[in-house]
């Protein structure tokens, strides 16, 4: 648990590094205007992602009398964590899928599809649940919207390098090796890295999410079991509304893969989520 929070403070860094040579390249002014955009885009997404993303998928408010198996187990559940009982929906479709979201522990939400709670056993659920939880009380939410943040601003000082590059040069006249350099690292090299590190952060919080989940349910075998189920349900039926860009919320990406690299995914090899878990 202890390293994948180590994890993620050395990406923040790696993060946050690059944005300072983006920094000392660009200019205070250019740059602060980046962080102004860019930041103003987050924070609405910070304060309504939760709102925006239900709505997405059609998720639907349950009370205690509609799922009285889900509220039992995410209530014991949140008790345990610590943390207040999270509201609780259901999104109407088959793919086997579940994320939290929620800008922090009093404003959270879990969100299960039809198709989860029909595939997995209760002590499968529960090992789900609990790594759901996990994510609330980790407040990976608010973590996942620092390293956007910063990964945004370096993507859009790009592009405006890019314009000033077309329009009037990058940095003047002077040393023009040495700007033609710079301009490619910065158009092309720093955000790709950026991205690359956005990405392996939400791999990293996945991995915790994961072991503080089986820790806080006691069953990381049920939660391994629910992986593989979930895998192979997505192959067979994969979620076929939505967005890809919301694919890191969820337990699994819930779209087909289609060959993108592993570099790229949100989300760690299920086969190296399942060996963790079996050697907790």
């Amino acid at each position: 648990m202890i390293k994948n929070q180590l994890k993620t403070v050395v990406f923040l860094g790696i993060l946050t590094a690059l944005l300072l040579w983006v920094g000392s390249l660009f200019g205070t002014r250019g740059l602060t205007f980046a962080l102004i955009f860019v930041l103003g885009m987050n924070l609405v997404t910070y304060f309504y992602s939760d709102k925006i993303v239900l709505a997405m998928y059609k998720a639907q408010p349950v009370t205690k009398h509609e799922e009285p198996k889900l509220h039992k187990i995410v209530s014991k559940l949140a008790k345990e964590a610590k943390i207040p009982m999270p509201k609780l929906y259901v999104i109407p479709t088959e793919t086997p899928n579940a994320f939290a979201t929620g800008r922090g522990p009093k404003h959270a939400a879990v969100a299960v599809t039809h198709g989860i709670v029909g595939m997995l056993n209760e002590e499968e659920l529960e090992g789900v649940l609990a790594h759901e939880i996990s994510h609330i009380k980790n407040r990976d939410i608010l973590i996942a919207t620092i390293a956007a943040t910063i990964a945004g601003i370096i993507a859009y000082a790009a592009m405006m390098a890019r314009f000033a590059a077309i329009f009037g040069g990058f940095g003047g006249n002077d040393r023009e090796g040495g700007n033609l350099v710079e301009l490619l690292l910065m158009t092309i090299l720093v955000p790709l890295i950026a991205t690359v590190v956005q990405l392996a952060i939400s791999r990293s919080r996945e991995y915790l999410a994961d072991e503080s989940g089986a820790k806080l349910s006691g069953k990381p075998k049920a939660l391994a079991s629910a992986l593989l189920k979930i895998e192979n349900g997505v192959k067979r039926k994969p979620l076929r509304f939505g967005n890809q860009a919301t694919a890191s919320l969820f337990i699994t990406n819930p779209f087909t893969a289609r060959g993108l690299m592993a570099l790229f995914s949100t989300h760690p090899r299920t086969e190296d989520r399942i060996k963790r878990l079996n050697e907790l």
